[in-house]
């Protein structure tokens, strides 16, 4: 399959090159956020009059398609594809044809990456302060349960005063509270959808970038295109 990269180069790509562009190794675990995007971006293109309600409809079952085929093993990830992007857009292109090639339309890999990597990032964020809730409570049944029970406190590997076991799981308690504090703050900031913003200067389509944010549970768009697909270091 051609490289997103390979037409500026006009001899054979040693195979190491290859190898070493490739993520679909580890960005294949990206497949739901890519495909839910690309539902968005279609809806989007559709309410604009940029593609029509049977190419957005056609898109989407394919789309759908593609996702329960994953996931039931029936499609399986191959290594002739760079990313999970050229995977999912090039298994669209096989299933429905031409149309399938509209996908992209108003949008560049740079924001549909950016994109993949705020939806997994909310997700695990939520995940994670999920089961830090839950450690939470379990930390807090067992202080209850400690209330008396004496141990000793130790500072610089040596004894130094008694405490209660509940004393000492409080410190763990306000550690992991923090954590809380941490992803909350993660998820605030980094919900912002930067879909529009293109390769790094948006496009000349007319998108919608409202929409789009609010389809994804995004607060909104983001604000600086350059910004939107050079952060996710």
């Amino acid at each position: 399959m051609a490289q997103l990269w390979g037409g500026r180069f006009t001899k054979e790509t040693d195979q190491l090159v290859y190898q070493f562009n490739a993520s679909l190794s580890f960005d294949r675990r990206l497949y739901k956020e890519d495909i839910a995007g690309s539902r968005a971006h279609v809806r989007m293109l559709a309410a604009q009059g940029i593609l029509t309600e049977a190419e957005r409809d056609e898109i989407v079952g394919g789309l759908d398609g593609i996702e329960a085929d994953i996931e039931s093993g029936k499609l399986v990830f191959s290594e002739e594809y760079e990313d999970i992007h050229s995977f999912v857009e090039a298994n669209l292109i096989d299933r429905i044809g031409d149309t399938g090639k509209k996908l992209h339309t108003g949008r560049s890999r740079n924001d549909q990456v950016a994109l993949d990597m705020r939806l997994y990032t909310r997700s695990v964020v939520n995940e994670t302060d999920h089961l830090l809730q839950e450690l939470l409570r379990a930390l807090l049944a067992k202080m209850e349960e400690n209330l008396d029970t004496v141990m000793p406190g130790f500072t610089h590997l040596q004894k130094a005063q008694p405490l209660t076991l509940a004393h000492h799981l409080g410190a763990y308690y306000e550690m992991f509270r923090r954590d809380r504090s941490r992803m909350r703050d993660i998820a605030v900031r980094m919900n912002e959808c930067p879909l529009g913003a293109g390769a790094l200067a948006g496009t000349t389509y007319p998108l919608d970038r409202k929409m789009t944010a609010s389809e994804l549970g995004f607060f909104g768009p983001t604000r600086n295109s350059m910004d939107s697909v050079s952060d996710r270091d």
